[in-house]
């Protein structure tokens, strides 16, 4: 990252790893929205420009090289989740601590399904992190990429009666129905607000989940809700800035809410191994997602489609190593 809105691909040295580190050959890494947020908008920049490379890339799957870790060793195929400000997942060859990789279970499906394992295992950990019991209940995912599309999938596999769904892109909201929801809007062209009143006698949803990190979608999200409902704050915000809030009508409805950070950073990787074990195990499919895949020499063009993904209905954007 040269500057926001800019990658390049260089050609470096191989950096040699420090004790407690594995040198891991990436195959694949994924673009998550939290990156488009840093890249695109200059949100949350951890680094002067130009900033290290393969930074902030923190989805990716490779094969150890070189380890300084007992526990792995070389050959071994890898889920790497590093945190974004050492995130090295966009180089060929990245750094990475041992608690911050798990090792691929044996499976006849292609690593790039096991790939996805990054996205929803951060979806796993905040409903871990903030339990709610939504059996029963109507619920609210605003944004359909894949983190909108794993909370789709893991709270109607949890249990809710009507799982009510916005996106922007058609194609997203037709995978969508595939993953559990019942009713999907068009936030173009339909009135989220009418439908969610419609379909719950005026009183809104139970829970609601923001995975489009946008201050617009922030502030809406309360409309949504029902008196004593609750809110989960799951996008990354777009910007640095503080972001106003509607919360008269928060404090009215005595709202709930909750945001949830650090799934890199739990003891063992239980979510990401979860996600993992859905994926391998054919639980969930997660083939429709990967729409769009780029080389790495194409890592900005990447960058754009993946920020302005409707007119190519791009769900998750990929790079490939190989």
């Amino acid at each position: 990252m040269v500057d926001v809105g800019r990658m390049v691909c260089e050609e470096i040295e191989i950096p040699s790893i420090s004790d407690g580190q594995v040198l891991v050959e990436s195959e694949m890494a994924s673009i998550c929205g939290s990156d488009l947020h840093v890249v695109m908008m200059g949100a949350g920049v951890n680094h002067a420009f130009p900033c290290p490379h393969g930074y902030p890339g923190h989805e990716g799957i490779g094969r150890i090289v070189e380890s300084k870790v007992r526990h792995l060793s070389e050959g071994q195929h890898v889920l790497t989740f590093p945190n974004p400000p050492v995130g090295e997942c966009f180089n060929e060859y990245q750094r990475v601590g041992g608690d911050y990789c798990t090792v691929l279970p044996e499976t006849d499906l292609p690593r790039s399904h096991l790939l996805m394992a990054q996205q929803l295992g951060t979806v796993i950990y905040a409903m871990r992190q903030h339990p709610r019991d939504v059996s029963g209940e109507t619920v609210v995912v605003m944004g359909q990429g894949s983190a909108g599309l794993f909370w789709t999938y893991m709270l109607k596999k949890a249990g809710a009666e009507q799982v009510i769904v916005s996106d922007l892109s058609d194609t997203r909201l037709a995978v969508a129905k595939s993953y559990g929801a019942d009713t999907c809007i068009n936030a173009d062209n339909g009135s989220l607000y009418g439908v969610v009143g419609d379909l719950t006698a005026g009183a809104g949803a139970d829970y609601l989940v923001e995975a489009v990190g946008r201050a617009e979608t922030f502030r809406e999200s309360v409309d949504h809700v029902r008196i004593d409902g609750q809110i989960m704050w799951f996008g990354l915000p777009s910007v640095d800035q503080d972001i106003d809030m509607r919360f008269h009508k928060f404090f009215r409805k005595r709202l709930r809410a909750a945001s949830t950070y650090g799934a890199q950073d739990e003891v063992d990787a239980v979510s990401f191994r979860e996600a993992l074990e859905l994926i391998s195990s054919g639980a969930i499919d997660v083939a429709p997602l990967l729409s769009h895949v780029f080389p790495v020499e194409l890592i900005d063009e990447a960058m754009h489609l993946a920020h302005e993904p409707h007119a190519d209905d791009a769900l998750k954007v990929s790079i490939d190593f190989r």
